[in-house]
């Protein structure tokens, strides 16, 4: 089937993982913006710490926080609410 016709998986179908340190204000805000957007929506999320993980800490260090959606990476540093929103729903 040709990908313009793929459906997009419901909401409650994604999963957004935070990608956060202790300490990092960033990260808490972040985890304030992602917190809302899944809850609003349903949409299960988790945080993973980056000190406990090298492969994670090699490959994001620089951009912490970083948020995925479905394993692909949808933002760094700032979360922006409606855009996180839209990326779950559209």
């Amino acid at each position: 089937m040709s990908p313009l016709f793929r459906r997009k998986a419901e909401p409650r179908a994604r999963l957004v993982t935070l990608i956060r340190k202790p300490g990092c204000h960033l990260c808490d805000d972040a985890q304030v913006v992602v917190e809302k957007v899944c809850g609003d929506l349903g949409v299960p999320w988790e945080a993973k710490d980056i000190t406990e993980d090298r492969d994670l800490h090699d490959r994001y260090w620089e951009q912490i926080p970083v948020v995925l959606v479905d394993g692909e990476q949808h933002t760094f540093w700032r979360v922006n609410e409606q855009r996180l929103r839209r990326a779950l729903t559209d």
